[in-house]
């Protein structure tokens, strides 16, 4: 099985995550991350969904996706050909002793400390899962109390957008 990352403009409507969920539930297929937000078009909203499946089965369900009525577009970026990005908060112990060493870890990640509470800071990260994961090994020793991450963002590199003239007048909602 491979990683796949479709990004997929669907008409802001309600429902229309439940149903794009559910076709992927019905396959069989576990949705990896699942990220959603509007884009620089009213009405329309950006899906970006991680999958890891084999190709053929990958077709098949988006040849079934493009039949969903509120479902626009659909664009498989390649990891070489997009930036790719996770945002992670992590709320890591650290008392006087530690509080020093945590912070020069965060440095070292490009992370920044969002929060400081007595014997706790809380981190903010933004990059790949292996960065994201990486970092975390590395607070895992000053012992982790929290933890929320996103799921991945991603958009092609370039001038060229999915959105561009993409849309036919008819497919834009009114």
């Amino acid at each position: 099985m491979s990683r796949h990352t479709l990004s997929v403009l669907v008409e802001d409507q309600p429902g229309v995550l439940a149903r794009i969920s559910a076709l992927f539930s019905r396959r069989g297929f576990n949705i990896d991350s699942l990220a959603v937000g509007p884009t620089e078009i009213s009405g329309i909203s950006r899906m970006t969904i991680v999958v890891n499946v084999e190709e053929l089965p990958l077709e098949q369900v988006t040849k079934q996706l493009n039949k969903l009525v509120n479902v626009l577009k659909i664009v498989e970026l390649d990891q070489e050909a997009a930036v790719q990005r996770e945002l992670l908060l992590v709320k890591v112990k650290a008392d006087i002793e530690t509080r020093t060493h945590v912070i020069e870890t965060v440095e070292l990640f490009r992370a920044k400390v969002v929060d400081v509470a007595v014997d706790t800071v809380t981190i903010e990260a933004t990059g790949s899962r292996h960065k994201l994961e990486a970092l975390l090994r590395m607070l895992e020793p000053f012992g982790v109390k929290e933890l929320v991450q996103s799921g991945m963002v991603a958009v092609g590199r370039g001038s060229r957008s999915i959105s561009d003239r993409s849309l036919r007048p008819a497919d834009r909602p009114a």
